[in-house]
């Protein structure tokens, strides 16, 4: 039977990447009427390869009816070469490590959830929520941009630098734990590598380039100057930011420096930091927050299927709740609670950037001693499927 359990519920979604679509994709099919405001003037293509891992993501993206879509869109798992300063291989980094089940660019991802939503949703780019008063029977939101207007709920998906989280919530400085590290991503193309992906290290700074369809990717520590603050400061200047990124890799070896060199003419670019939110809530009211948002970005390969499972979860307990907030945050809360775990934990930089020589020599040797590396691939199995959802109802036009 046709559920339409928040038919006539009107609902703002912050953030158009992939967990405010996710959540849009769910509420619509359950009959809300969704507003998705974005702050970029379009969607963000390209990005870093995103993967799903293990039989809840598969499920989820089933009943989306959109997994085989995101196969055709998959950039494939390949190796990556870890080299020395001369291109020498040092170690090998299995595609089935790093790539999941499947393995495709967050612009395409984000850009399969827009061409599934677009139509049902309504999407507003270039504008972002100025700020939000919470009455009797909903939320009054004013905008950069657009005319005030007022809501029965209020989603903030708008990433670690959360408007929503800042507004409703509290300063970011409140919540938002720097993590010792900064991460970048360019498509500066082609450098002519025959060995195809590669990743090369010193202490402290790491670049990978190679790959099909992947942008160049930088991580590198930030936490011994004023260099994170500096970079924090820059967010909205892209040129300042590459400037930085050029400066933090001056006098690295390798090609590193003609990789650093295109970053003036390269498209795709983007650079944040590494960091944790610590937030004893995710919801106040009628606004809650979804996805990186509420747990931060720690590149630890669970974001992106932390996002899709949570938006199916928020939206389905909202549903079961006949659109009662209170119930239903609270369902939501407790589950993923549990299944985000893993973020509190995860940081990748310095996985990716060890500090010191004989850190980057005990990482490359987990990838030459498999024992070690199977038991890797087996915790990582273990928390992408460390979840038990439920059978929410079934809105129309879903599997």
């Amino acid at each position: 039977m046709t559920n339409h359990g928040l038919t006539g519920t009107t609902v703002l979604v912050s953030g158009a990447s992939i967990a405010g679509p996710a959540l849009a994709f769910w509420l619509a099919r359950h009959g809300a009427a969704v507003t998705v405001v974005e702050k970029a003037s379009e969607l963000r293509t390209g990005g870093q390869a995103v993967d799903f891992k293990g039989a809840v993501h598969r499920a989820v993206l089933d009943h989306m009816g959109l997994y085989e879509e995101i196969e055709r869109r998959a950039t494939g798992g390949h190796d990556q070469t870890v080299i020395d300063a001369d291109g020498r291989a040092i170690t090998t980094i299995p595609g089935d490590f790093t790539g999941g089940d499947v393995e495709i660019r967050r612009g395409d991802l984000a850009a399969v959830l827009y061409e599934h939503t677009a139509e049902t949703c309504e999407y507003v780019f270039g504008d972002t929520v100025t700020s939000l008063t919470e009455t009797a029977d909903g939320v009054h939101v004013t905008f950069r941009e657009a005319a005030p207007r007022t809501f029965d709920l209020v989603v903030g998906a708008d990433g670690i630098h959360s408007a929503v989280r800042r507004l409703a919530f509290g300063p970011e400085a409140d919540f938002v734990r720097h993590l010792g590290y900064h991460y970048a991503l360019a498509d500066v193309g082609d450098l002519g590598l025959a060995d195809g992906a590669v990743m090369y290290n010193e202490p402290g700074r790491m670049c990978a380039v190679g790959g099909p369809k992947a942008p160049a990717f930088f991580v590198f520590a930030t936490d011994a100057d004023d260099r994170a603050a500096r970079l924090d400061a820059a967010r909205d200047d892209a040129l300042a930011q590459q400037r930085m990124l050029a400066e933090a890799y001056r006098g690295a070896g390798w090609r590193v420096g003609e990789v650093v060199d295109r970053l003036p003419g390269s498209t795709g670019f983007y650079l944040d930091s590494i960091s944790q939110v610590r937030i004893d809530r995710w919801s106040s009211g009628r606004i809650v927050l979804l996805g990186d948002s509420a747990r931060g970005n720690t590149l630890g390969g669970f974001g992106t299927g932390l996002a899709v499972v949570g938006a199916y979860v928020l939206a389905g307990e909202l549903a079961a709740a006949g659109g009662d907030h209170r119930v239903a945050f609270a369902e939501y809360e407790a589950v993923m609670r549990r299944y985000a775990k893993v973020a509190k934990k995860g940081n990748a930089g310095p996985f990716l950037a060890p500090r010191t020589r004989a850190g980057g020599w005990l990482r490359n040797a987990i990838f030459r001693f498999r024992p070690m590396l199977a038991l890797m691939l087996r915790m990582t199995d273990d928390y992408a499927t460390d979840v038990d959802l439920r059978d929410y109802p079934r809105p129309s036009g879903v599997s």
